[in-house]
């Protein structure tokens, strides 16, 4: 249900990223390079964290409405009155299903978001479509481009999972503390993920991985 604003999402990032790049590079007279540009910044980094921006708005707070109002309503009560755990039966579907769903997600928003700078290079840079494939294949050469984004994506994944559900499951008994919960686990999320997008740069920078 996510791929429609991720497309959108994802094809306008890869637009932009081209057409700011190549006001740059054509003082070079490289604007080739703006294949290598786009395609590195979405697999390394804008797939990724674009992806795990929306699910956190849509996804992660979906999750905290849900059981918030079922606590709301007493249905977490329900649950634990037949001998049902709440975290087995709500919170761990919801997390697997985010953490395997997240990464798939991710390499389709690389692809849009390439398809994009493609569509600035041939449409607008007169490049030629074959050029311009040929150009990103070589940058993205060496695996570990696109291994570097899934990694983090699996983490983005587990951080929507875990703190929407904590979210909703830690809201009061009330409209409001609902409405409080939804908000802040969204927050909470976006933060999470841009700090461990950073720890992720920092390691891999400190382990000579790029």
């Amino acid at each position: 249900s996510a791929l429609p604003i991720v497309t959108l999402i994802s094809f306008l990032t890869g637009l932009t990223m081209a057409f700011v790049g190549s006001v740059q590079l054509e003082k070079f007279n490289a604007k080739i390079y703006i294949a290598d540009l786009v395609s590195l910044a979405m697999v390394r980094e804008m797939g990724a964290l674009m992806v795990a921006i929306v699910m956190a708005g849509r996804t992660g707070a979906a999750f905290a409405a849900e059981l918030g109002s079922m606590k709301l309503n007493e249905e977490i009560d329900s649950l634990r009155t037949f001998g049902i755990s709440p975290m087995q039966f709500l919170v761990l579907p919801r997390t697997l299903g985010l953490l395997l769903m997240t990464p798939l997600l991710t390499l389709y928003a690389d692809v849009v978001g390439i398809l994009g700078g493609l569509t600035v290079g041939t449409q607008v840079m007169d490049f030629s479509v074959l050029h311009y494939y040929d150009q990103t294949q070589s940058a993205l050469r060496g695996m570990w481009e696109v291994y570097s984004g899934l990694i983090k994506s699996l983490a983005f994944g587990l951080i929507i999972g875990l703190v929407g559900c904590y979210k909703g499951l830690g809201s009061g008994k009330d409209s409001a503390s609902l409405g409080r919960a939804v908000t802040s686990s969204v927050v909470t999320s976006v933060t999470l993920i841009v700090v461990v997008d950073a720890l992720f740069e920092i390691t891999f920078s400190f382990l000579d991985l790029r």
